[in-house]
Parts: C-alpha cells; structure tokens; sequence
C-alpha cells in the first residue's frame, strides 16, 4: 500500500490541478494547475489522485520531483518541505539541534534573533496556506461526487489535513487568516481562539467520517488520527485559548491508547531495542509502522525531495561519520546537538543515538561541525543493513511519523498531572513501556513516585527528539524564552539567555501584510 500511495503522490506531484485560489491566506504559491477541473474531478478515481497531491503537500515541494517547478516561491526549492520547515522552527530554535549552515536567515532561529522578513518563517506559511487552499478546494470540488462512500472518506481526510495545517499555523503564527471557503476577497483576521473553535470541531465531527483505526491504507489518516490530533489540540489549550482542556486531553489520549495501535517492539535488527526500528528505511514494514498514526510517506525513486528524511540523514552526518552505514553517499555536515539534550540521557537508554568521535560535547562556536555532538537517529538502512532504493545514495526511503503513539502516552501522562482526571498508574505503566523498549529491559522503568511535569518534559525529549515538537513542548512549560530553561547559544549567547516573550511565536511574513490591509503584526515584530 505504501508503494501504490508513493506512486500515486509522485504522479500527481507531477501533473496536478487543484482550481483553488492561493489567496485564501492572501499568497501567492506557484499554481501547478495542468489538468481541467472536471477531469480531476471526473470520477472517485480521479478523485483519489486529487486527495494524493494533499498529502504530497507536507510531503513535496513541487513538479518534477526534488527541484525544477517549485510551488512555493522565493526559496530554495529544498528548504521549502514541510517537515524540514517543521525542523527549523520547533527543533532548531531549541536545545535539541544547532546547524552550522550560513544561509540568510538560518542562524538567527537557533539564536532567536529573527526577524519579520525570515525566510523560512515565511515559507513554513507559504506551505501551509498551500495546504490550506488546495484543502479548501478539494473539499468542494470532491462534496459534488456522490458515487460511493470512498469519496466520504476522501473529504474527512482532506478536512483533517486542513485541519492540521491550520493547528500549525495556530500554534506557529496564532492570529492568522481562517477561510474554509474558496473565495477572490481579501480575508480577516482570525484570533486563536476562532482557530481553535475551527481545528477543534471540525476533527469532533470527522472522528466518525474517517475510517475506522487501523482499516485505511499505509499513509493515510484514519479515526485515530483525529482523536490523537485533538489529544495534542487539547494539551496545549492553555496557551493558546487561556482555558485548561487536560480532562479532554485524558479522554482522547485513552481512546488512541485502547485503539488498534501499538508501540513497535520488534527488534528487527537485533541491536537490543525496537526503538531504532522506527527510522530505518524499512519503517513502513518492520512493525514500527504499528506506532505510526500519521505519518510522511518517502521513497528515494518515488517521492525525491531535498527535505523530509533526505534532510534528516544528509544534513546530520559529517566528521569522521561514514555515510555509507546511514545508506547515502555523503554528509552536509550541518546538524549537531546541544549538550542539553545529551545530558538527558543514562548510558543504557539506547535511544540516544549520538556520534560522540571528533565531536566536543561543549560548543565554543557554531560553524565548525565538531562542536556538538552529531546525531544518528535517522538512517536510510532497512533492519537488514540494506540501503534504500536510489542506489546513487541521494534521496532516502525512511517515513517520518507525524504523530505516533509514544507521544500519546506523554500526553495522557502530561495532561493527568496537570489535573485532567488520569490514573497516574496506567500514566506510568505506559511510560515504562517506553522505557522498557528504550534500554532492552526493565533497569530504566520508574515509580509513579517519580512522575512530575519536569520528568514527563524531559522523557518527551528523550523520546521525541528530532521529530518536530520541542519548541512547542517549550513553550507550553514557559520554557522556551525565559531564563527558567536555558541550553547553548538560546539568545545567541554561549551559556544561552532568556529572550522577550514574544518569539513564543513567530511574525506573519512581510509579503502578507504589505497586500493585506485586514492583518495586524504579531506584537514585538
């Protein structure tokens, strides 16, 4: 199924039309209109490849393949993927990733010194309001099909993938356009609450729209997506509408946990913990694909994009790394990590992958590739040792999970502490199940004696580091600009320093505000 879907999305990358109008947050992406829109719409077959080109969206970047007909402008085709947009704004503004790349704009986000005009704050909207518009437009265009329940399944999915662009852009922008509508007029403002309100009912009402947990094809959202996406909405609810949801956090975290998903304890490759298993290139078969709720489909002939796990892997390896154990043919030498997040981890928890030879634990300067330990989390090897399918070693195979139950767990443990009704109990329970895959044993499982909100923040990282959350982890403990949590270089400091209080979240692009009389600034930008 993850070959048919892999196929389907490179196909549609290539020849796709969507008849939405890229003002519905008032940008402008390159339109990839090729086809009619009654032949798109011709039929629930076509239909389908429609729906492929709104996951190809946080997957791709445009419509040849890794370069050539970008459908986001004024940036380099590669940076513009979403995950390694996703990357540079909740990872690299953190303790968890320096880079040592000069490109305009990108030191700034580990310093946390952006401004306004940020590239990559400003394609990380792009993407998303491309998300946002070619959702719109599918959902009207597929509504007029009413040949077969498939096509229902089809629009709840599209209204999830909606939703969850919307969810980011609330949680990366907060005060930004809502338009569920295909429309020529410039929008209005929304406040994060109206979001909220938006992302909230439309994941209650398609929970029972989606198919049911574990019953659609590899790399499509199901029931368990929804209930997982509003057991993260929730969990953050405090921040960002000033009203605590943890009771219903509980609730939908306990659903996801009791549904047909399960955290991958197959050690396939025999290295003594399941966890490495959930990025290798085999992860869409080797049992990690049991944890993966929503995930992002790759493949290194199918789906070539210089984001994604291409970027994960490259960028991550240089010094005396050989990049033929990791299944490609060279390093970028960019990523490293902060002693901060090394000092997280005991000696037996496996799942700190670092590469510790050549490499200083203290960085005195960010540039140099050996200051910071690298990490070798991700690999584009399958459990056998066997490289991906581009045998030229450039593109990557390995799946990204956007959502995956581990995170559930945290969150039902988090959102119980913080006075949501759970049984710190199963809380704990299900921790040590991490734990247990994360040591190959027992030796690492605690008590519920020592479950507080500090130890559940620093086991998300141990676990989910890399994978797109911390900024947000951070934010919500009021870590992430005060001086209550500092690592290297936060503030652009060696020993790191609190940073004002508005880069909890970041500006509206320039370009948006200068066409868009309706909008306002974030304060502080």
């Amino acid at each position: 199924m993850k070959n048919i879907l892999k196929k389907l999305i490179f196909a549609v990358a290539i020849t796709f039309f969507m008849a939405s109008c890229h003002d519905d947050l008032n940008l402008s992406p390159i339109d990839p209109d090729s086809f009619t829109q009654e032949d798109v719409f011709a039929s629930a077959n076509d239909a389908q490849g429609a729906l492929a080109k709104l996951y190809a969206g946080l997957t791709l970047t445009g419509q040849e393949g890794p370069a050539g007909q970008p459908d986001i402008a004024d940036i380099d085709e590669g940076f513009s993927q979403f995950s390694r947009m996703l990357f540079n704004l909740n990872v690299l503004t953190t303790d968890e990733a320096v880079v040592g790349w000069g490109d305009p704009g990108l030191p700034d986000l580990h310093g946390m010194s952006w401004s306004s005009s940020n590239d990559f704050t400003e394609a990380m909207y792009s993407r998303l309001a491309q998300e946002v518009s070619f959702s719109n437009s599918f959902i009207k265009n597929a509504t007029l099909l009413n040949e077969n329940t498939e096509v229902q399944y089809y629009i709840a999915e599209a209204r999830f993938l909606r939703a969850y662009a919307y969810y980011n852009l609330m949680d990366l922008y907060a005060n930004v356009p809502l338009t569920s509508d295909i429309s020529t007029d410039l929008p209005l403002q929304s406040n994060r609450t109206e979001i909220f309100s938006f992302v909230e009912s439309e994941l209650l009402e398609i929970q029972d729209l989606l198919k049911p947990g574990g019953s659609n094809e590899y790399g499509r959202v199901d029931q368990v997506a929804a209930w997982a996406l509003l057991s993260r909405l929730y969990l953050n609810a405090e921040v960002w509408i000033n009203e605590a949801k943890y009771t219903e956090c509980v609730t939908f975290s306990n659903n996801v946990i009791n549904s047909s998903y399960s955290i991958n304890m197959n050690d396939a490759n025999g290295n003594g913990t399941a966890y490495d298993e959930l990025f290798l290139a085999d992860n869409d078969t080797n049992g990690a694909q049991s944890e993966f709720i929503f995930a992002l489909n790759f493949d290194g002939l199918q789906s070539q994009t210089y984001g994604g796990t291409t970027f994960l892997v490259h960028a991550a390896i240089g010094g005396t790394m050989n990049a033929a154990d990791f299944g490609v043919n060279g390093g970028w030498g960019g990523l490293r990590t902060t002693k901060t997040l090394v000092e997280k981890f005991a000696s037996e928890d496996q799942r700190g992958m670092f590469h510790t030879d050549g490499q200083n634990l203290e960085i005195e300067k960010i540039p140099p590739f050996k200051e910071g330990y690298a990490i070798a989390k991700f690999k584009n090897v399958d459990s056998n040792g066997n490289a991906g399918n581009d045998t030229g070693g450039d593109f990557v195979d390995t799946d990204l999970p956007l959502i995956r139950l581990a995170e559930i767990y945290l969150n039902y443990a988090e959102a119980s502490l913080r006075g949501g009704g759970g049984d710190l109990g199963i809380a704990t329970s299900k921790i040590n199940e991490l734990r247990t895959r994360a040591y190959g044993n027992t030796t690492g499982n605690i008590s519920s004696a020592d479950l507080d909100l500090n130890f559940v923040l620093d086991e998300r990282s141990r676990e989910l580091y890399w994978e797109g959350q911390r900024r947000t982890d951070l934010v919500r403990y009021n870590y992430f600009t005060t001086n209550s949590f500092l690592w290297p270089f936060k503030g652009n400091v060696p020993n790191g320093t609190s940073v004002d209080q508005f880069r909890n979240i970041f500006p509206l692009p320039t370009n948006v505000l200068s066409t868009n009389p309706n909008l306002t600034q974030n304060v502080g930008y």
